[in-house]
């Protein structure tokens, strides 16, 4: 068997991924014939694992230096390729650096070369500035959701990345959508470009759903249609938000939050729960349109309407993925105007719903991770042996740098942390807590 082939199906295995879709196929491919690749991709199509199974290939690994860079718009999705890679379990370094945490814990972490570097361009474009990341042996640079990053304003700090990456042998852009053009000083001259964006999902349901007295009662209407699925409550702005939330909160409806104006470890702590099922609803802004790694969505809910349909596509990416069915819905208020983009959605319908249950999972902050040479299996160890789970009640485990995150069964959480607070786990004294 091919080596190559043979390296990837350990990996896959590793991933718990029975075989590649057919875009990461394709990309694959293109990836490792080409010099310069476009990939067009809807959101949660697997674009980060398109990139670093052929990415992964041309590392050379007598080479100490870093050999790959990614530049990312948001922070969640330097944090989201930083893991997947760590799940590769290749055995090769890599970091993420970001704003939003201690730039001096980022020097410390880059003394240690990483051979790849994932990051914001604002971030990068410092440390490269104060010589803390080497450039010369960086071949291969990815920017991921290109598009997003000029939007937001990374042009000049990309340009000046790029200018410094005399040693460049392969480009490689993704996006979710296509309406920026690619910038000059990326030198993007005959990319091998791959569109799956015409591909359009027919597995999403979206429709209008209309207020007549409060868009509030009408958007716990909605969710009672969906008892205890994932979804995503969109705003449009971060005091719409605060109200929404005041009013789940005196409803009595679990959500977490996530918006801009978040700390960045408190943005983390939303994701984990959201993505581990201990809460069922996501109350975003459009920061959580795309960039984020959330699999298992079922409705996405348009509570203000996008201003662009770039975002208002984005937003509805989130949902109806990988070929699984999801629902949108945009909710009309009394005096709303319905967006020149979204006048043929047909209109629906609803009863009250039903109530919205609570969740059967939550989440526990253990204080030892990845630096502790804690693994995924210790700790699911420790709560089968010395806490009498089952595995049916262990859910999700994450292990970050200093500590890490586990699902547990709702009902046993609170005996779990009395229970096993202050046990080892290899040499570290661990303290167990809900969030």
């Amino acid at each position: 068997m091919n080596k190559s082939i043979k390296n990837q199906e350990q990996i896959l295995r590793k991933m718990g991924i029975d075989a590649l879709n057919s875009m990461q196929e394709k990309a694959y491919t293109a990836i490792s014939n080409n010099t310069e690749v476009l990939i067009l991709s809807p959101t949660g199509s697997g674009k980060t694992l398109a990139f670093l199974l052929p990415l992964l290939e041309r590392l050379d690994s007598r080479n100490n230096e870093t050999q790959v860079l990614i530049l990312v718009p948001t922070r969640e999705l330097a944090i989201q390729i930083e893991q997947v890679f760590r799940d590769m379990g290749t055995g090769y370094k890599i970091n993420a650096v970001y704003g939003g945490r201690s730039g001096s814990k980022e020097k410390i972490e880059l003394m240690h070369t990483p051979t790849i570097l994932v990051g914001t361009p604002g971030r990068v474009a410092d440390h490269i500035r104060r010589g803390r990341i080497t450039i010369n042996s960086i071949k291969n640079l990815v920017i991921d959701e290109f598009d997003k990053s000029l939007e937001i304003g990374f042009e000049k700090e990309m340009k000046e990345i790029v200018s410094t990456l005399n040693s460049l042998e392969r480009k490689i852009l993704t996006s979710a959508t296509f309406k920026e053009k690619v910038p000059e000083f990326m030198r993007f001259n005959k990319p091998f470009t791959l569109d799956f964006l015409a591909e359009d999902s027919k597995s999403l349901d979206l429709y209008w759903v209309n207020a007549p007295k409060n868009t509030l009662i009408t958007l716990v209407h909605i969710l009672g249609q969906f008892g205890n699925k994932s979804g995503i409550i969109f705003c449009n702005f971060k005091d719409t938000l605060y109200g929404v939330s005041a009013y789940l909160n005196e409803k009595d409806i679990e959500h977490v939050n996530f918006y801009g104006g978040m700390e960045q470890i408190d943005r983390e702590r939303s994701l984990i729960q959201f993505r581990n099922y201990s809460q069922r609803i996501l109350l975003a802004t459009d920061l959580a349109s795309r960039g984020i790694d959330i699999p298992g969505i079922d409705y996405i809910i348009h509570y203000e309407m996008p201003m662009r349909q770039e975002e208002f596509t984005h937003r509805n990416g989130r949902t109806a993925r990988m070929n699984a069915n999801g629902a949108a819905i945009c909710i009309k208020g009394k005096n709303d105007r319905i967006p020149e983009y979204a006048k043929d959605i047909k209109t629906k319908k609803i009863t009250d719903g039903n109530n919205i249950p609570k969740s059967e999972w939550k989440t526990l902050l253990i204080s030892g991770g990845r630096r502790d040479k804690i693994s995924k299996g210790d700790i699911a160890g420790l709560f089968m042996k010395k806490g009498n789970l089952s595995s049916k009640e262990i859910g999700l485990i994450e292990i970050k740098s200093d500590c890490a995150f586990v699902a547990v069964c709702n009902s046993k959480a609170d005996e779990i942390c009395q229970k096993l607070s202050n046990h080892r786990l290899k040499k570290k004294k661990i303290r167990i807590q809900k969030i």
